[in-house]
């Protein structure tokens, strides 16, 4: 008799042609994923390629019972590390039948801006720095804490090792090997300051492909953790009081950044971002004002700073930048729920398109 295991890993390659394709769309509260499969008849290289689907919206709360219909749109493939061999992961955005996006529906926005010529011309490049916490699933604390409890103050858990230091190591590997295989440009990993608490990496991507591959690495992890019966959280404070709270900060430059002379562009793109500091904020993600206090490497809610090398400013550049008058700064402001089409596109906008508005 085959176990389930045997099954779940069966080799298909030799038997058909066909392939699986899961489709995944963000759902209604903006931060669910959800996916549902289909079989196609052989693989598939370009999101072209791939037929247009549907999903009943009323059960998603992104439609009404009465006019259900959501239609969901191709838009980035990736190899599924889960089903392997010829499977793919396809990430979607959502449209009402008459082929406008529904409102939950921010890919749209932010292809529009990244398909401006004077955005395009400029090659932007992003690296997010997703953190995330590891809780236990049937008491929402976190990941090798006391049940109830807590357990020594921060400071030897960031980059730590060891059973007393680092919960979760296997899920984190898991992951990360899982977005190598997709095709995500996991750049790399490493444990956080408050225990149970992680982070991975995604960049240098350019463009709507950052926020595609943080999109997909956040449902590969979220499969990961179903499989290990474990929890993940993306929210921006999920214990209160003297432990570190999760962003998602977002590394960014622009070919004139890059070149010489860059230097004195990204000082003016960091003033530019000031000046709509409060458009930023109130777009950087739900429950940010818990996260940033001032305290715990962060800038207050309320206020714009700017610093090299400085961990409390709003937005951070590197000494290297400084040092070589060329490079990118971190925007350290988002929060790690943020919808990444959101953060990435009003960036550009901001950094590349606001003059052209004033």
């Amino acid at each position: 008799m085959a176990l389930l295991s045997d099954l779940v890993n069966l080799d298909l390659s030799s038997i058909t042609d066909k392939i699986i394709a899961e489709y995944i769309w963000i759902g209604g509260s903006g931060m669910d994923l959800r996916s549902k499969a289909r079989t196609l008849s052989g693989p598939v290289s370009d999101p072209s390629e791939l037929p247009k689907w549907n999903y009943d919206g009323s059960s998603t709360g992104q439609a009404p019972g009465e006019d259900s219909e959501v239609i969901i749109y191709p838009q980035a493939i990736f190899k599924d590390p889960f089903r392997r061999g010829n499977h793919i992961l396809v990430m979607c955005d959502a449209y009402t039948p008459a082929g406008e996006p529904i409102p939950t529906n921010k890919r749209a926005a932010a292809a529009k801006i990244f398909s401006n010529p004077e955005v395009e011309k400029e090659v932007t490049w992003y690296g997010i720095e997703q953190e995330y916490t590891l809780l236990q699933k049937d008491t929402n604390w976190p990941l090798g804490w006391p049940l109830g409890g807590f357990p020594g103050p921060q400071g030897p858990y960031y980059c730590g090792i060891g059973a007393d230091k680092a919960f979760g190591r296997d899920i984190v590997d898991a992951h990360y090997k899982a977005c190598l295989y997709a095709g995500v440009n996991i750049s790399g990993i490493n444990g956080e300051v408050m225990p149970g608490q992680w982070e991975f990496q995604v960049g240098p991507s350019v463009g709507i492909a950052a926020a595609d591959q943080i999109w997909v690495a956040r449902y590969i992890l979220e499969r990961i953790t179903e499989i290990y019966g474990v929890v993940v959280s993306f929210d921006p404070k999920p214990i209160p009081g003297d432990w570190n709270g999760a962003g998602a900060h977002t590394n960014y430059s622009t070919k004139t950044m890059r070149e010489e002379g860059g230097y004195e562009v990204i000082k003016k793109a960091i003033e530019k971002l000031g000046l709509r500091h409060k458009e930023h904020i109130a777009a950087y993600g739900e429950g940010n004002e818990r996260r940033l206090t001032g305290r715990h490497e962060t800038a207050d809610i309320n206020t714009f700073l700017w610093g090299v090398a400085n961990r409390g400013a709003s937005i951070r550049v590197g000494r290297d930048t400084e040092k070589e008058g060329k490079g990118y700064f971190e925007d350290r402001r988002p929060a790690s729920n943020m919808d990444p089409y959101v953060v990435t596109s009003m960036i550009a906008e901001t950094t590349i398109l606001s003059d052209n508005k004033s």
